[in-house]
């Protein structure tokens, strides 16, 4: 048996892990989307490594894009099995698979507009709308602790990860030769006292752990002070500099805990009043799979419910659906605050409103999540003094601040904590994926003084094989 990695190795998306048994069975954890990375993104979209047609079965963790946004290329290059997902995470993919195509054919079609008068060769999305949908045909529903058996001598559970809702670690057995291995790979693994979901949950002994590492080096300020936070930057831009404050944030996750942080600031009475817009067109259908889904949200939020039926709808506050509206939001000179898609600022209508807005001091993009260095969102941080948004160079005015403190992503108490249930001397070894080589390196040491003893930094499409 081995295991070979060919994505989420030494970076923080295209997550994509492909086991092989010794009877040739391949099973193939997430299929994730690289995003961020400049001009090699799109080649490694298109060229996963393997041949899809010689994957047998898929799990996949949770539903953000860099984990599923290539199942559709999957399919149509020759995958034809299952997909096994919690209820949650197949109602998510569905919606986020659809806008991730949506917003590839719209992406395209703008840009190749300015490649056919720069007489440059045109582009094609990665899939289309209806290679999207007929992907989602092989999805397949597993609860969280349920063991299920893929093939004789193959189980593995979910246990939830508490990451984003739906989102699982994977725990897999597996029987070769009358020898069980055990594998699990973490997902993306949540913080422990997240505003919104519960705590990742302990799982059982395993051999072998593939465990995400993105803040590795990083501990995140106490999650309460968000609220805080929040109401610091829109008073600091929309009273003070009467400007517009906008927030690039991904639909699913960080856009409802945003949502849930201002109706909190509305419940005490301290929210400002301005607009509130949540410009994506997947959010109000994300915030609905949300609220469909109960059994996810810890104690705090249960409590909220009982005195507020939506605590993520508050006064001002409206979903913005048509591109139309959309464009309308950069005509009105008015101070608001503006939610979009992509959390990176790589794609969506987000990149529309940071170009149209960035040459103003007046306004602020407030960054609220891990961006990739090569992103848009990842040079803005960085302070570069322009940047190029759809091929065209804009000199950033607009005043550029972060809140580091949202992650949906544990910080390196959080990973210690979530692995503190394993017995280290019988971990044969950990594979640290989905994370920058750098922090990698740090939270290697962590491990190391934990007394796990096999640390492995695997890099891209390396193999490497299972005892």
């Amino acid at each position: 048996m081995n295991i070979t990695f060919h994505g989420a190795a030494r970076n923080v998306t295209g997550s994509k892990h492909l086991l092989r048994l010794n009877d040739g069975t391949g099973i193939l954890l997430d299929c994730g989307m690289f995003q961020g990375l400049g001009e090699h993104t799109e080649d490694m979209n298109e060229h996963f490594g393997f041949n899809p047609g010689k994957v047998d079965y898929m799990i996949l963790s949770h539903a953000h894009i860099d984990h599923c946004g290539l199942v559709p290329r999957l399919a149509t290059e020759g995958f034809n099995g299952p997909i096994f997902c919690t209820a949650a995470t197949m109602d998510l993919a569905r919606i986020l698979l659809m806008d991730s195509a949506r917003i590839q054919e719209q992406d395209t079609e703008y840009s190749n507009k300015h490649r056919e008068r720069k007489g440059l060769p045109l582009l094609k999305p990665l899939y289309t709308e209806e290679q999207a949908m007929e992907s989602l045909r092989f999805f397949k529903i597993v609860d969280y602790n349920e063991e299920y058996e893929i093939k004789p001598g193959v189980k593995f559970t979910f246990t939830d990860a508490g990451h984003l809702v739906g989102s699982a670690a994977v725990h897999l057995w597996i029987n070769e030769d009358d020898k069980e291995t055990a594998i699990t790979f973490s997902g993306d693994v949540g913080r422990y006292g997240d505003m919104l979901l519960k705590n990742p949950q302990p799982f059982r002994q395993a051999d072998y752990i593939l465990l995400e590492s993105t803040y590795g080096d990083s501990l995140h300020k106490d999650v309460g002070a968000i609220e805080d936070a929040l109401l610091e930057e829109i008073k600091h831009t929309c009273e003070i500099k009467k400007g517009k404050l906008i927030i690039p944030a991904f639909s699913v996750g960080r856009t409802q805990e945003l949502l849930y942080a201002l109706n909190a600031l509305e419940l005490k009475g301290a929210l400002p009043d301005f607009k509130y817009y949540v410009d994506s067109p997947l959010s109000e259908k994300a915030t609905q799979v949300l609220l469909d889904h109960p059994e996810v949200y810890n104690k705090d939020v249960t409590d909220v419910l009982k005195v507020d039926a939506n605590p993520f709808g508050f006064k001002g506050m409206s979903f913005i659906q048509s591109t139309e509206e959309s464009k309308a939001l950069n005509d009105n000179p008015e101070p608001c605050v503006i939610i979009s898609s992509s959390g990176m600022a790589e794609a969506g209508r987000v990149k529309h409103h940071i170009k149209n807005n960035i040459n103003n001091q007046k306004n602020t993009i407030l960054m609220v999540g891990y961006c990739e260095p090569n992103s848009l969102g990842g040079h803005l941080l960085h302070g570069d003094p322009d940047v190029y948004i759809f091929g065209e160079r804009y000199e950033v005015k607009a005043e550029v601040r972060s809140i580091k403190s949202m992650s949906a992503h544990g910080d390196y108490e959080d990973l210690l904590r979530f692995i503190s249930c394993q017995d280290p001397k019988k971990v044969k070894k950990v594979f640290l994926v989905h994370g920058e080589y750098e922090v990698q390196q740090h939270f290697r040491q962590k491990l190391l003084d934990k007394s796990f003893t096999g640390v492995e930094i695997p890099f891209q499409h390396q193999r490497i094989d299972l005892e």
